[in-house]
């Protein structure tokens, strides 16, 4: 988070600092070299500023993966239908105006 954006949220550097833990991280010369190339391109304003961008995307993948596990498993929960699936098929492919609603709506 670039101080800029801090100024536009209206959060003041210094308390957005003073809330963070510190984390030393050991990378191998080419995963530095590529932090470095990132932030000499200006997306981010430092290395840390990249690495908690990465945190923060690896987070939200994780948050969208058990969401969709989640629809997975209530899925597999509700059983099997006895309709034709290819009539089922033919029903989404012609759309909601022209099949007349669902056999399945509950």
């Amino acid at each position: 988070m670039t101080v800029a954006r801090l100024a536009r949220d209206k959060v003041s550097a210094k308390s957005y600092i003073t809330c963070m833990a510190q984390m030393n991280v050991s990378l191998p010369d080419r995963l530095k070299g590529w932090a470095e190339q990132r932030v000499a391109e200006g997306r981010y304003s430092s290395t840390s500023d990249y690495v908690r961008d990465l945190v923060r995307r690896d987070q939200e993948a994780e948050e969208a993966r058990r969401r969709l596990q989640a629809a997975i498993d209530e899925g597999r929960a509700s059983g099997v239908s006895e309709r034709d699936p290819f009539e089922y098929l033919d029903e989404l492919r012609a759309g909601p105006h022209k099949s007349g609603g669902s056999k399945d709506a509950a």
